[in-house]
């Protein structure tokens, strides 16, 4: 049985959101092969983490493992770090030279960015994982290796084999599995334990009394897109911490810090305003009745902690304001009724499964029946614009009988 926590704490992955489960679980299912892995995911995702955690869990965990960043190497000279090279063989080679292969002889042996190799040490490469054989530079001697290679990239290699910039052989063979990384902004309900470790790390490093985020910041954080993933998030909350040193960080220190100009923020949620557009208007409306829905949850979770059973008399949930306009209308399913409340801030009692008088199952499959219609039936991107996995997804789509034609696409 894959010991999911085992996997997770030796490689100090964050995270206990369905995205990440099922990452970890991946990496439990390849980690004691030999086979091949080709991590992807977007910059600053945590790929190198992915394949500490293949090492550290699999049967060459006490070898070493060799990590090589293939954008940061210049093309002349990679060939020699790589596969190493005789003495004499060209002009400084003053001495023979193991390479990077030789050096993780039974280990590991990590390649990012694995897009940026040269087509001519793709080839050399794909000999390495298929026969375990190279030449040094300037050799005609075979040497042999065994070692696990695992590669990572954030580009499109299926692109990239089209454009003729990667060989097609060798990125068959390297995608044999892949690990896809979630983005930040696909698992955003792992990001306050993110925040925690990041700022207890740097705080005890620089001697920093650490207040923590107020639960505004944290939402704002939430909301924002995170293009640069988990790396900028972590320089987001050290900049932060520094900057506002020994104090409680605010949601108008994020905003400030963030930038977020064409944000408006409450206690519930920063909504980009566009008075223009009754489509986005909606959208918000349907997405905001779903927050309200999770945060209604897992203040009914927080209060069975504590005892109390009577949630409609106790509970009253956050006002949802919009920051919509006054001439909100709308053709949508949802009850007209409902959506005004919404609009005008009197909406301030939610049962477990009706706002209103409206199913929450209703508003639940609107949604992704509009996010399908958007994505003509991608099933991929409609998951991750939901932020649920696909098999999730078609769990719902099942559940609610959406249209076959969702089914199979």
């Amino acid at each position: 049985m894959i010991d999911i926590d085992k996997i997770r704490r030796s490689a100090g992955i964050i995270g206990e959101s369905e995205h990440i489960q099922e990452m970890l679980a991946l990496i439990g299912q390849v980690a004691n092969t030999d086979i091949s892995v080709l991590v992807t995911g977007q910059s600053g995702s945590g790929k190198e983490l992915v394949a500490k955690a293949i090492h550290k869990n699999s049967r060459r965990k006490f070898e070493k493992m060799i990590t090589v960043n293939c954008a940061a190497i210049p093309s002349g000279i990679i060939e020699s770090e790589l596969f190493g090279h005789k003495k004499g063989s060209f002009t400084g080679a003053i001495e023979a030279r193991m390479g990077y292969f030789e050096a993780a002889h039974k280990g590991t042996i990590f390649l990012d960015e694995i897009g940026e190799l040269p087509l001519e040490i793709q080839a050399k490469l794909l000999r390495v994982i298929e026969q375990g054989e190279f030449m040094r530079v300037g050799d005609t001697k075979i040497q042999k290796t065994d070692v696990r290679i695992i590669a990572a990239t954030n580009r499109n290699l299926s692109d990239e084999v089209k454009k003729s910039n990667f060989r097609q052989d060798l990125y068959f063979r390297l995608k044999t599995i892949n690990i896809q990384v979630p983005s930040l902004k696909n698992h955003v309900s792992d990001l306050p334990q993110f925040i925690e470790r990041f700022g207890l790390e740097f705080t005890a490093k620089n001697d920093i009394a650490f207040k923590g985020f107020s639960s505004e910041a944290i939402i704002v954080m939430k909301r924002y897109d995170w293009p640069g993933n988990v790396r900028e998030l972590k320089n987001s909350v050290e900049s932060l911490l520094v900057m506002n040193r020994g104090e409680r960080i605010t949601d108008k220190m994020v905003l400030k810090h963030l930038k977020l100009d064409d944000y408006q923020a409450n206690e519930n949620l920063p909504v980009f305003v566009d008075s223009d557009s009754d489509k986005v208007e909606r959208e918000l409306i349907l997405k905001q009745l779903l927050f309200l829905r999770q945060d209604v949850n897992e203040i009914k979770q927080m209060l069975m902690g504590k005892g109390v059973t009577n949630l409609t008399d106790e509970v009253q949930p956050p006002n949802p304001a919009l920051f919509l306009p006054a001439s909100a209308s709308s053709t949508s399913k949802v009850d007209s009724k409902v959506l005004s409340q919404v609009e005008d801030g009197t909406l301030t009692s939610i049962q477990e499964d009706v706002i209103g008088e409206v199913s929450m199952a209703d508003i639940e499959r609107e949604m992704i029946e509009r996010t399908l219609d958007k994505f003509r039936g991608n099933r991929r991107k409609t998951a991750q614009v939901l932020d649920i996995s696909e098999r999730t997804l078609y769990r719902k789509i099942n559940e609610y009988g959406i249209n076959k034609k969702y089914k199979d696409s």
